[in-house]
This record gives structure tokens, C-alpha cells and sequence, in this order.
């Protein structure tokens, strides 16, 4: 009986590993989104660094006279109030451009900017329609709040997944070069508008000119962020839904990422009560409770933010280089242990010892300046990246660094104490350190849910 003929199986063609799916860079694209995304940060903030700058002024011209220390209150709580509907806006903002877009998102909160600052320049005086006159200034800080919600975690989202993986410290940290120079255009202008008009000119007419003056430049920051294409994080993610991207639940952004979230919060405070401690607060400091001349003090301010240009870039690059959990933590460790000694260097009252003391304390805050805008989007996935971001840092700066000036002014007030900015600095460091302990380090490395990006050579 003839054998039976063996069945032939059926035989696996061995199948080529799938290639890791990479994204390469055009350096030329990579420059022109960071350098859109730069100076519509600091057209934003160019705003906020003048209501800081002028923060006395207003105090006269909104509220009733009386107790210079009230109106610096009053003044400061209209600054801190914008920063409480920011959550509001970031929970708007935020999923809206995971949805539909970074590109589209950044231009509408542009244009509400512009229009909230350019608003306070028109407002009568208190002396002129009385109450109506504060609740104005609190409405146009109000719509300033509400649209920078969705600014800086839009920003910084669209340079880190603009930006290949080894560059994205350099790049980053031009969004917050762009951040100084808005602070710097608000206060020169504010130090020449001081040193050329009178008490009352400044207080008539002259704290005018900076709030109007944002009317044409949001134009410009406008129309270069219109300019700019989607990242291609967020196009390759779009396309795996193959038409319109899928709404994204709340309770995803945040039950979802609650470690994460907790980490950007505890990291933020420390970036922003010391950069608001700094940039916003310290020349009303320097005037109002030292008694500092105040076109000296501004000038010592300008020239801390100068020289924090001046290191911004190189330190981006140094986080690309050894990480940015080390440059974080060397700036939490520099305020946990210095900020006394800059503190009272400041309150010494020479030219000199204000400028070391400042200075020190800037060349500090660089540390979080250069890492936090490359170091928060990797955070979160590319998926709920600027909703969660958005959410999480606008909850942060509105419970800490926003209300950093006001918070600070009413514990001298109540203690006498003026090394306050010291201890409270301090504070914010330690709750910092635990977050770099607790952070991955993602220098180097692809965004989470991002493909590997490289530049183009």
C-alpha cells in the first residue's frame, strides 16, 4: 500500500522588523515656530511685566487715596484675580488644542491678550467714574487671566514637538528668552517714562502708553503665529484617528495623569512663586518697603533680565547635554540655601549689594527658566499633552505664583518681617527638590506617545 503523501505545511515567511518610526526635523521650520511661538510669549507678557512695573501708579490711579499700602494691595489682588480664572481658561484652552489644533488655539489666545491689555489703557480713572474704574481694571485682568491659560502650556507643547529630541532644552528655553524680553520692553519703557515725566504725568496720563502699545504688536504676534504649520507630533497623532481628532474626556486629563499632574504642579510653583517673587514683586519691594529710589530699582531689575538672556540659551543647552533634572535641582538647591544671603544683601541698600543679591537670584531662577519649558511637556503623552500641561500649570500659578506679590505683601505687613521673600522662597524649594526627586529624566529622549525626532542635517 503505497505510503501516504505528506502534507505540506504551510511555511512563515520570516517578516522584517518594522523600521522605529522617526520624524526628521527642518531646521529652518524648527526656527521659525520657536521664534514665533518666543515672541508672542513676550507680547503676552509684555503686559504683565508693566501692570508689575507700574503696580504703585495704578495703586493711585484706581483705587481711593489713602493708604499707600492698601492701594499696592488692592493693586496686587486685581493681579492676583487673573491669575484665578488661568485654570478656567488652561480647561478651555487646553483640550481645544489637542482637538483641533496648537497652531489655532495659540493665535485665538494672542488676540484675547492684546485686546485685555490694550482695554486697561483706556479705563478712566478712579478719581473720574469712581468704583466703575477697579472693576474695569479687574474685568480687563480678567480676559489677561482667561487667555493665558492656554498660553505658555500651548507654547512650550508647540516648541518641544517642533524640536528634535537632543535640541529640545536650547529650543525651549528661547520660549522663555522670549518671556524676559517681554518683561524687559515693559520695564525700560516703564524706567523711561519714570525718568522723563513727572509724579504727575506718570500718574495723568504717562502709565497709558505701555497698555496701548500692546494693540499693534498683538497684531504682529498675530500674524506670525498664522503663519506657522501643526507640529508633527500632533499631525501623526491626528492621523491615527484617520479623520477629526477625538474628544478627549476631562477626567482623562487629569485621573488619567494624576502622578504627573502632581509633579507639574510641585514643579511649577517653585519655577513661578520664584519668578514672580522676582520679576514681579521685588521692584514694589524695592520701592514701597525699602524705600529703594524707584528708577534705580528698576534699572537693577532690567539688568538682572538682561543677564538672564545673556545665560538663558546656553543653559538650554546645558540640560540637553547633562539633563534637566540636574540643572532643576542645582536652582532648588541654590534658593533653599541662598535666598537669605541675596535677601539681605538686597536689603543692605547700596547699588552694588542690590545688584549681587538680585543677580544672584536670577542666575537661580535661569536654572528652572532653561529646563521647565522642555522638561513639562514631557510629562504627559502627545495625546492629552496640552490639556493635562494646561490644567496643571495653570493650577499651580494660580494657587502659588500668581498670588506670590500679594501673599508676600500682606505677610511683611502683618510680621514686619522683610526677609518674608527669603523664607518664602525656601519654602517653594523644598516642595521643588521633591519633585526632581520624584521626575524622570527625559533629556534626550522622545516625547511620550511622540515618534523620535531628529534634525535634518
Amino acid at each position: 500500500m503505497p505510503a501516504a503523501a505528506a502534507v505540506p505545511r504551510p511555511v512563515k515567511t520570516p517578516q522584517a522588523p518594522q523600521a522605529p518610526q522617526v520624524t526628521v526635523t527642518d531646521p529652518a521650520l524648527v526656527k521659525r515656530a520657536v521664534k514665533a511661538a518666543a515672541l508672542g510669549n513676550a507680547m503676552e507678557w509684555f503686559g504683565f511685566g508693566v501692570y508689575s512695573y507700574l503696580a504703585v501708579t495704578l495703586g493711585k490711579v484706581f483705587f481711593p487715596s489713602g493708604n499707600p499700602t492698601a492701594q499696592l494691595l488692592s493693586t496686587f489682588g486685581a493681579f492676583a484675580a487673573a491669575f484665578l480664572v488661568r485654570p478656567l481658561g488652561g480647561m478651555i484652552f487646553g483640550p481645544l488644542g489637542d482637538r483641533v489644533g496648537r497652531q489655532k488655539v495659540l493665535a485665538l489666545t494672542m488676540i484675547m491678550m492684546a485686546a485685555g491689555t490694550f482695554a486697561i489703557g483706556l479705563i478712566p480713572s478712579y478719581a473720574t467714574i469712581g468704583v466703575g474704574a477697579p472693576l474695569l481694571l479687574l474685568a480687563a485682568r480678567l480676559v489677561q487671566g482667561f487667555s493665558t491659560g492656554g498660553e505658555y502650556a500651548g507654547a512650550s507643547t508647540f516648541i518641544a514637538e517642533y524640536a528634535p529630541d537632543r535640541k529640545r532644552g536650547f529650543f525651549g528655553s528661547w520660549l522663555e528668552f522670549g518671556t524676559l524680553a517681554g518683561y524687559i520692553g515693559g520695564a525700560g519703557l516703564v524706567t523711561l517714562l519714570t525718568a522723563l515725566l513727572s509724579s504727575d504725568g506718570l500718574v495723568s496720563w504717562g502709565w497709558r502708553i505701555p497698555f496701548l502699545i500692546a494693540g499693534p504688536t498683538g497684531i504682529i504676534g498675530l500674524y506670525l503665529r498664522m503663519r506657522l504649520e501643526e507640529t508633527p507630533a500632533f499631525v501623526a497623532e491626528a492621523e491615527k484617528a484617520e479623520s477629526n481628532r477625538p474628544k478627549v474626556p476631562l477626567r482623562e486629563m487629569v485621573a488619567g495623569q494624576w502622578r504627573a499632574l502632581l509633579l507639574c504642579v510641585a514643579l511649577v510653583l517653585v519655577f513661578d512663586v520664584t519668578d514672580h517673587m522676582l520679576l514681579s514683586y521685588m521692584p514694589s519691594y524695592l520701592t514701597g518697603e525699602l524705600k529703594y529710589d524707584e528708577t534705580h530699582g528698576l534699572l537693577v531689575v532690567l539688568g538682572v533680565m538682561v543677564l538672564m538672556m545673556i545665560v538663558q540659551p546656553f543653559a538650554g543647552a546645558l540640560t540637553d547635554r547633562i539633563g534637566r533634572r540636574p540643572v532643576i535641582a542645582a536652582g532648588c538647591a541654590g534658593f533653599l540655601f541662598l535666598s537669605v544671603p541675596a535677601v539681605l544683601l538686597i536689603r543692605q541698600g547700596s547699588l552694588l549689594a542690590v545688584a549681587l543679591g538680585m543677580g544672584a537670584l536670577g542666575l537661580l531662577l535661569v536654572c528652572f527658566t532653561a529646563a521647565m519649558p522642555a522638561a513639562l511637556p514631557a510629562l504627559f503623552p502627545t495625546r492629552v499633552r496640552y490639556g493635562s500641561l494646561s490644567i496643571g500649570f495653570n493650577v499651580s500659578v494660580s494657587l502659588f505664583g500668581g498670588t506670590t506679590p500679594l501673599v508676600v505683601t500682606a505677610l511683611i505687613g502683618t510680621t514686619g518681617d522683610l526677609m518674608m521673600p527669603a523664607y518664602y522662597m525656601m519654602a517653594a524649594a523644598v516642595i521643588g527638590g521633591f519633585a526632581v526627586w520624584r521626575m524622570a529624566e527625559s533629556a534626550g529622549r522622545p516625547l511620550p506617545g511622540s515618534a523620535t525626532s531628529v534634525e535634518r542635517i
